[in-house]
């Protein structure tokens, strides 16, 4: 089965539990949101708008340092983080439209506060795919802890935000990770095919 079909099988599993896990979905929601407006609303708000700028600023970093160190491995790197992030946006949209799930606010107006109304589907949370296929990435090119910790911290930070703000349910942000998460080991699987390619054109050449 090719990882493609495995992650299709994978979402698909977790989407049969969305239905029977509505009211516990609702209530872990309303429990996180509820505190909103306090403190902690300016970092929340932060955390929620630094996937752009961090996943763009990534390969941007990894693509410059190859080229300033003409080192092949970090463009190697640098084509992982975009292929990773192309597939997780593939994925996660191709997902939003096809299972259509209204954001909370519009199915619990009054209860749930966003800080903003956002008109595509809420099924997964794209905030959170793009994090963690960046967070994969990142611990995927560089498997030490330092690396792995604060990439998945901040991941996680990013989809505790987008329930903070009332923007998705719990099941989105499980879905963005696990498609986020996938696509960047779908990627890293199609680098590898890649650079296997690669040497043994090299090889061919001599």
């Amino acid at each position: 089965m090719s990882s493609i079909k495995k992650l299709l099988v994978i979402v698909f599993v977790l989407g049969s539990v969305l239905g029977r896990a509505q009211n516990s979905d609702f209530n872990i929601l309303k429990s996180i949101n509820k505190h909103r407006n306090n403190g902690s609303e300016g970092i929340m708000k932060f955390l929620s708008n630094s996937d752009g700028p961090i996943v763009g600023a990534v390969p941007v970093i990894q693509f410059v340092t190859a080229y300033a160190s003409n080192d092949r491995s970090m463009f190697q790197d640098g084509r992982q983080s975009l292929m990773a992030l192309g597939y997780a946006i593939a994925i996660q949209t191709a997902f939003k439209y096809s299972l259509q799930r209204d954001r909370p606010y519009v199915t619990y107006p009054g209860v749930i506060n966003p800080y903003k109304n956002n008109a595509d589907p809420s099924l997964p949370s794209g905030h959170t795919s793009v994090a963690f296929a960046t967070a994969t990435t990142l611990s995927l090119c560089y498997p030490k802890w330092y690396i792995i910790a604060p990439a998945y911290a901040w991941a996680g930070a990013v989809g505790y935000s987008r329930l903070y703000l009332g923007m998705h349910y719990p099941t989105d942000v499980l879905f963005g990770a696990v498609t986020g998460a996938g696509a960047a080991w779908i990627s890293w699987k199609t680098n590898q095919f890649l650079k296997t390619r690669t040497q043994k054109n090299s090889l061919m050449s001599f």
